[in-house]
């Protein structure tokens, strides 16, 4: 097989973390054959790679040849050369991350290139033990951050206003994504993004949310953590309300629950992602809701689902299998959300999501929060 050759395209570059178990922002990894690999990074990275990484060969750049140049990019490609030799004979293999400047600087420098558009989405689906228990950890992570959040909101009132007020200014949806933020510090986690989205913006799914936050409305919260050491993600959404809760709000909560735990059922190795898609939206259109899922189209004027069902979390938040209105077979060892939501312009969104593992009979739910619109019942 040809080598395969990688550069870290940031610290957060998912198929470099895999092979090294190493988050740094520039370095060089070959792999011969299993077992016969080389990790070549900056001299200021050497001795921390040399006690964090995997690879059984960890080298400084200087020795494989590195030479400074303006054209850092052109400095990693002369250096893979010299340390690819004779055994890029036949040509290597890159990751689709590839930065476009390095593919071309390999390629200038006689390389064959190949980009491998397969490269360990097999192993990086199969979640060993410990990756599980990553995700487990990071799982609840979130769940320590969405009760952050749901607790303040909690301690709030309700102004004349209509809007919701803490400690004398109104609560807005900065302050909780701050608050939720230091909880998650303070575990070792970090978030670059979250949403916590008040009525009726979170209509829109993926509205990160923003200014005060108005009573009687649902209010999204999707916390999708990475672990600072681990570098795994979990990805938990909850939908609560202060105040007075609309009968329409309600039974979009009911049903999306209902759809939920359909979907949470459904999952097993050998289970296709795109059933349980469906059987989410049929629970859905049960409930005269609808989607936007051919053949589940429903009630096509109130709230409907115009997303998928679920995907993979792992090194990234989103990564495969999906489930949604395609074939996707599911493996043991998968770690997938479902998360069925319902939205409606002018009223607001319901999502509630979890996380866990497809096992060969089942699925191992790593979510242990409620499923309420009621802050109280997450204290």
């Amino acid at each position: 097989m040809k080598p395969l050759v990688l550069f870290a395209a940031g610290e957060s570059d998912a198929d470099f973390l895999y092979a090294t178990r190493m988050s740094v922002g520039e370095a060089l990894y070959v792999r011969f054959a299993e077992g016969d690999d080389l990790l070549v990074v900056p001299t200021l990275e050497l001795e921390r790679a040399r006690r964090q990484a995997t690879p059984g060969c960890v080298i400084d750049r200087r020795e494989a040849g590195w030479q400074e140049q303006r054209d850092t990019t052109a400095a990693w490609a002369d250096a893979a050369v010299k340390v690819l030799g004779d055994r890029a004979a036949g040509g290597v293999r890159v990751s689709p991350r590839l930065p476009a400047g390095l593919y071309l600087a390999l390629r200038a420098r006689g390389l064959d290139v190949e980009l491998d558009p397969e490269l360990f989405l097999a192993e990086r689906r199969r979640k060993s033990a410990e990756e599980a228990s990553f995700i487990r950890a990071a799982q609840e992570a979130a769940q320590v951050a969405c009760v952050e959040v749901i607790s303040n909101l909690a301690a709030a009132r309700i102004g004349e206003d209509g809007l919701l007020w803490l400690a004398d200014s109104p609560l807005t949806s900065e302050r909780l994504m701050a608050r939720a933020q230091a909880a998650l510090q303070e575990i070792g986690y970090g978030a670059a993004e979250l949403i916590v989205a008040g009525s009726p913006e979170c209509a829109l799914p993926h509205f990160r949310g923003e200014g005060p936050i108005r009573a009687h409305g649902p209010v999204i919260i999707d916390i999708f953590p990475r672990g600072a050491s681990s570098h795994y993600h979990g990805d938990l959404t909850r939908t609560v309300v202060v105040g007075y809760v609309d009968e329409r709000v309600r039974k979009m909560h009911e049903a999306a629950v209902a759809a939920l735990r359909t979907g949470c059922g459904a999952l097993r190795a050998g289970a296709n992602g795109r059933d349980v898609h469906h059987a989410v939206c049929r629970v859905l259109v049960e409930h005269g809701f609808g989607t936007t899922t051919a053949g589940f189209e429903g009630n096509a004027e109130g709230p409907r689902m115009n997303h998928s069902t679920g995907h993979g979390v792992g090194l990234e938040v989103h990564e495969v299998p999906q489930l949604r209105d395609l074939d996707y077979p599911l493996l043991a060892g998968d770690v997938v959300t479902v998360e069925p939501g319902l939205y409606q312009t002018g009223l607001g969104g319901v999502r509630v999501e979890n996380a866990g593992m497809v096992t060969e009979d089942g699925f191992d739910d790593f979510t242990t929060l409620p499923l309420s619109l009621d802050p109280a019942d997450y204290l």
